[in-house]
């Protein structure tokens, strides 16, 4: 099982970032994918997340700027970041949940620096 995850790098405030999220090993379509941030020091909190049936959440921090989506044909999830801001500075996770057979799996992580 591998999650692949890129997309990362620096970018002024108020720019743009598309995060992706391969995944392989896995049934894709199956799991619930999230995108989660940890700053050093500081645990790792949920971003966003979209079901298997398509369904997203977002943290009230990022509601309105990033969008989580998914194409199951490519074993993918997306996080496209807009308006971002230094507070958006971290390393993005993504992570494949599924609830049901209490299986989940993390990638390796993917740095956004986001100057001010």
């Amino acid at each position: 099982v591998q999650l692949q995850a890129s997309g990362g790098g620096l970018v002024q405030a108020g720019g743009s970032l598309r995060l992706s999220c391969a995944a392989s090993g896995i049934s894709f379509s199956a799991y619930a994918i999230g995108w989660y941030r940890q700053t050093l020091g500081k645990q790792r909190d949920l971003v966003a997340t979209i079901g298997s049936g398509g369904i997203t959440d977002y943290a009230d921090s990022v509601k309105g700027r990033f969008t989580i989506s998914r194409d199951n044909a490519k074993n993918t999830v997306y996080l496209q970041m807009n308006s971002l801001k230094p507070e958006d500075t971290a390393v993005y996770y993504c992570n494949a949940d599924w609830h049901r057979f209490g299986l989940q799996y993390w990638g390796q992580g993917t740095q956004v620096t986001v100057s001010s």
